[in-house]
């Protein structure tokens, strides 16, 4: 599924038009982002948490020369469903 076949199936769950869908998933997506780049957590009761890890630096090895860098510590996002939702993928 793709953004354009969500907005699809959230107009079709909430009645809403394409347009008001459109308008909805792109603000909560918003807001999602916003809240990790602010260094907090989002958490979604039956559905989920996104939240921010901290990579420590590391040193890597170049494929192609086979010689060792050093890759710089940086921070990623994370997703870790809830039991609920969980529970409906693995039934």
């Amino acid at each position: 599924m793709n953004k354009n076949e969500l907005i699809g199936a959230i107009a079709t769950g909430s009645g809403l038009t394409q347009e008001e869908s459109k308008k909805a998933l792109n603000a909560a997506l918003d807001a999602i982002k916003n809240t990790l780049a602010n260094g907090d957590k989002v958490q979604i009761l039956g559905f989920g948490t996104f939240s921010v890890k901290d990579r420590a630096a590391r040193t890597g090895i170049n494929p192609k020369t086979k010689e060792p860098l050093e890759i710089p510590a940086s921070k990623t996002p994370h997703f870790k469903a809830g039991k609920a939702f969980k529970n409906a993928i693995v039934d």
